[in-house]
């Protein structure tokens, strides 16, 4: 029996993702320095954007303070190095935990509003942690601070990189956080598919589509949603403590930056298409093509990324990857639940007993 074209289609694109993840896991060995930089740019805003999607698409909470988290995870994280001479690597991990540290107090203020005032909600905490950050003095105060001088090349790990390639200490240090990058998109990408696949990932898109009728079928939307924005929490900052190590700077206006860490976040998710998985890689992708090809037309590039952007939102409201989707039936990485089964002792749909009964 041959196989059918689906099941075809999905073990080319299964084979396809599998050499296009050994390519990217093998770059550091065959591409420049500035190239790995740039992917590791790449990497960290689709982390940004898998997990705002996460809020946004799936469980309806659309945060416009997520540059709170980047810049906690990044203070955290220049704490724990500079207070506590700590690793790096270490420093990150507990700067993701600050930053899940914060969002149950944000969360306990941010959950009583809805809609639009839930976003200004989650914008003014963000304000208020940049203005705390500012008055930090063994950090820098309002003008900030630097790592200290070497830091990136001292991570546990740096040295057998340099010794295997045979490279540098601070192309050795560039290589091992874009490891890290990738690995953690790729559990973040992981985790939203076995999440959206099981059971609770269904209640999250109920209460995204109906929180009365989720709650009135023995849904919880409190608990859900609280759980994903933690957890949304510790991968945003996580991630911010990865691309400040890689700055090696840090002010509180760059760390709690609204335009680059929210807003250049939600035109991904919007171009690329909200509520999908695919969606924020695609857009990532497109926003980071502008980027390199007009950043240097200064506003003219911004009034580019604008036109985009009013372009997706009228001609194609699921984004860039939800319009191809719907029109040419490319399912990739599917959450549709498929219904249970109907058993014997299972009513009958009312569709069938009205049947029967004329």
């Amino acid at each position: 029996m041959l196989p059918s074209p689906k099941s075809v289609g999905r073990f080319t694109l299964c084979l396809a993702a599998i050499a296009m993840g050994l390519a990217l896991v093998a770059a550091p060995f065959f591409t420049s320095r500035a190239i790995i930089q740039d992917m590791f740019g790449l990497l960290t805003l689709l982390i940004l954007a898998m997990n705002w999607n996460m809020l946004a698409g799936f469980a309806g909470l659309v945060s416009v303070g997520q540059q709170a988290f980047v810049g906690v995870g990044a203070y955290v994280m220049f704490a724990a190095i500079i207070l506590f001479d700590l690793d790096p690597l270490l420093a990150i991990g507990i700067g993701g935990l600050g930053a899940m540290a914060l969002s149950v107090p944000m969360a306990f203020f941010a959950f009583r509003l809805n809609g639009a005032y839930f976003a200004i909600g989650t914008w003014v905490v963000a304000d208020i942690a940049r203005l705390v950050a500012g008055q930090i003095k063994a950090l820098g105060g309002g003008t900030g601070t630097s790592l200290p001088k070497g830091t990136s090349k001292d991570m546990i790990g740096v040295d057998h990189i340099q010794a295997l390639m045979k490279i540098s200490g601070a192309a050795a240090a560039d290589a091992l956080v874009y490891w890290l990058a990738l690995a953690l998109a790729a559990c973040t990408l992981f985790a939203s598919y076995l999440f959206l696949r099981s059971r609770m990932g269904l209640g999250l898109q109920a209460i995204r589509d109906n929180s009365a009728a989720a709650r009135s079928v023995g849904v919880d939307p409190l608990r859900l949603q609280l759980a994903v924005f933690v957890l949304c929490a510790l991968g945003t900052g996580i991630c911010g403590g990865l691309m400040f190590l890689q700055i090696t700077r840090i002010t509180p206006d760059a760390a709690f930056s609204v335009i680059d860490w929210t807003a250049f976040v939600i035109f991904i998710v919007v171009i690329g298409g909200l509520g999908t998985l695919p969606g924020p890689i695609v857009g990532a992708v497109i926003f980071y093509a502008l980027q390199r090809a007009f950043a240097d037309y200064g506003t003219v590039y911004l009034i580019l990324l604008g036109a985009v952007g009013i372009g997706t939102m009228l001609f194609a409201r699921k984004g860039v990857w939800g319009t191809l989707a719907s029109r040419f039936g490319i399912d990739i990485l599917p959450l549709r639940h498929r219904a249970p089964k109907r058993t014997a002792a299972s009513p009958r749909p009312l569709a069938t007993s009205v049947t029967a009964s004329h």
